[in-house]
């Protein structure tokens, strides 16, 4: 018997259900029930536009058409059909979907269609967001000026299994391009993105300075209470970019964007400053500033002045001392400060120790220098909170010169947030910390760090609403933080939300694959609920990003959640002489361990020193759900009293 085949030119879609596998766990019959009608629907509209079905996979389909253009509409015309029935639908019983289309050549072959196009589509699909259309660069050709819809180019994606980049697009639906318009009308003018600086010194090793300049226009503006400033961290995402600056405040939701441009020869700086409307990308003030060194505060100040100005706020004098807390005269200081907090914010243990160098070296030349000592305090609390050296005497600096600071300017919030981590940590004075965290949000309430640690102390306390308001604050003033976006994550998870803290921690990972705490936190998300092969497939990124010990220390915790005891003691036998003698590990997470396989004398042996290293994971006792039959226990709670957090849990059932 004979097989012929026939080679064309073909637009290929593909389509899949966005979590099936999930919803099919949940309620196996209400899935098959959903999916059912969902493929009645997708057939329904196929041949409108003239769409042959090749195949269905699963929960997916294969559609061919001869057309680009009527895959195009036919894609879009199922995602409307699929939006308005799921309105009518509980949340439970929706089905989302993916599309992704690519026109190429295809041979068919015994009914089914094979070729690099096939491939392609498929590939493309997971690329479109749920209920969104992705198209490959061949499809954009055949497209672009025929549809009504709007389209977007995406980075340059190089594909599984396919040799080489390809552009892809993704299109602008209908309810988003309504939603944009009314997003763009409704930014709050007084939410305010300080774009990075771009660095036009002849010296490329000066870009510090363009970075600190930026920095310290977000704290200057942060200081006016009437302003709403987005963190450095989320800023920084649009260094050297080349999106529009209405998308930008779309993406950040801020109705003013500030732009410009540094050049530092010597002593010498000129600083081009440009304040623009994000709703219609007007210009609302310019200025160029020639200054020397030892000016740069009143350009600072003269900017946040001006600003206020465009958006008719009236600035007090504590306004503008806020604006110039904390500051030197000396400009060799001053540029020895920048270039310490350029290598502060790299976080790397070499850089905090680089910084460190550069700040003391900065309040030598200046010993009134109350924002150098702050950058001090704030190094030390890093190194102590990860273990980067031994933890209290980094914590003892951390508070030596925190205290340094504010004896000089009692109104820097840093300072008093790395007060409150060392009072919290160091001290085990809870309400201490408290005082100190609400004392830095008081005097900058667009400080999101402060809110993301005070986040963190309100759960240890049990007071997770709270909490919620304030990693939710931090996240609104920090929204492409990583670790702000896992802490988010983290809080969902101990409210026992638990697809909703999966799907933060994925969202985050979406944004960085290679930030590690997030995937640590999934897999502590898996393990709660008992999906142990989504855990074992998290392993495996976890081995490429963490150091043997890691890898090893978290398959322990997965084993030993799975009652695999032998190999778990034969990870944790193998670690205990790599990471934890160095301080490398946490003896916390060795203690859930040991608590998972049932082992509570060992599971407090390590808790124990966890305590005695000032292991700050050791707060989590209060939420984590591994302890949640030993709360009884007296060596909890003596545990707990000497944290400082009894009060807090007098009443709490056992």
């Amino acid at each position: 018997m004979s097989t012929r085949t026939e080679r064309r030119l073909a637009a290929i879609m593909f389509t899949d259900v966005v979590g099936y596998t999930s919803f099919t766990e949940a309620n196996e019959a209400q899935a098959l029930v959903a999916l059912e009608e969902h493929r009645t629907l997708m057939r329904s509209i196929f041949p409108n536009f003239n769409g042959k079905e090749v195949k269905t996979i699963g929960d997916a389909f294969l559609v061919e058409f001869s057309s680009a253009l009527e895959a195009v509409n036919c894609s879009v015309e199922i995602q409307k059909r699929l939006r308005e029935k799921n309105k009518r639908l509980s949340e439970s019983k929706r089905l989302v979907i993916r599309i992704g289309v690519h026109l190429g050549d295809v041979v068919k072959s015994q009914g089914d269609i094979l070729g690099d196009a096939v491939n392609v589509s498929s590939r493309i699909e997971p690329l479109a967001e749920p209920g969104g259309v992705c198209i490959s660069g061949q499809v954009y050709d055949q497209v672009r000026n025929k549809l009504t819809l709007s389209l977007e180019k995406l980075e340059p994606k190089t594909l599984k299994n396919v040799r080489f980049p390809i552009d892809v697009y993704r299109i602008v639906m209908p309810w988003e391009a309504e939603a944009r318009e009314g997003t763009a009308i409704n930014l709050d003018r007084r939410r305010i993105a300080v774009l990075p600086l771009r660095n036009m010194s002849p010296d490329p090793n000066d870009e510090y300075f363009a970075d600190g300049m930026t920095e310290e226009l977000i704290t200057s503006l942060s200081a006016i209470k009437e302003f709403t400033v987005i963190a450095r961290t989320s800023v920084m995402q649009y260094k050297g970019t080349t999106k529009r600056i209405d998308e930008i405040g779309r993406d950040l939701k801020a109705g003013t964007l500030i732009e410009g441009s540094v050049r530092k020869a010597g002593s010498r700086i000129r600083i081009t400053v440009q304040l623009i409307d994000a709703r219609n990308e007007g210009h609302i003030w310019a200025q160029n500033y020639d200054k020397q060194l030892d000016d740069v505060f009143a350009i600072q100040s003269e900017v946040a002045q001006k600003v206020a100005d465009a958006l008719k706020i009236q600035l007090g004098e504590s306004d503008v001392r806020k604006i110039e807390r904390g500051a030197t005269r000396n400009p060799e200081a001053y540029n020895l400060y920048l270039k310490g907090m350029f290598f502060w914010n790299k976080r790397s243990a070499e850089a905090i120790r680089k910084a460190i160098d550069f700040l003391e070296d900065a309040v030598k030349l200046d010993l009134k220098f109350a924002l150098g000592y702050a950058g001090i305090a704030q190094c030390y609390n890093v190194i102590a909170a990860n273990h980067l050296d031994e933890p209290e005497p980094s914590y003892r600096k951390a508070k030596e010169y925190s205290l340094r600071a504010l004896s000089l300017d009692d109104e820097l919030a840093e300072a008093h947030a790395v007060l409150a981590g060392v009072y919290g940590t160091l001290d085990r004075d809870p309400q201490k910390s408290e005082a100190q965290f609400r004392r830095a949000i008081e005097l900058n309430p667009n400080y999101a760090t402060a809110h993301q640690w005070y986040s963190q102390l309100l759960s240890w306390m049990g007071r997770i609403e709270e909490s919620e308001r304030e990693i939710t604050k931090a996240l609104e003033l920090n929204p492409l933080s990583l670790i702000i976006n896992t802490n988010y994550g983290d809080h969902l998870y101990y409210k026992r939300k638990f697809d909703l803290a999966i799907a933060q921690f994925r969202k985050t990972i979406d944004m960085d694959p290679s930030f590690a705490p997030a995937y640590h936190s999934l897999l502590q998300a898996y393990i709660t609920t008992s999906r142990f092969p989504e855990a074992l497939e998290i392993l495996d990124a976890v081995a490429r990003l963490g150091s043997p010990a890691e890898v090893k220390l978290g398959r322990a915790y997965a084993y030993s959640a799975m009652k695999r005891k032998e190999e778990t003691h034969e990870l944790l036998t193998e670690i205990q002489h790599q990471g934890v003698e160095q301080k490398e590990l946490s003896p916390y997470i060795i203690a859930l361990i040991h608590f998972q396989l049932g082992e509570k004398d060992e599971g407090f042996e390590w808790l124990e020193r966890a305590f005695k290293d000032y292991d700050r994971t050791i707060n989590n006792i209060t939420v984590d759900y591994e302890l949640d039959g030993l709360r009884s226990d007296p060596r909890y709670i003596s545990l707990l009293e000497r944290l400082g957090l009894a009060r807090y849990f007098q009443d709490r059932e056992s």
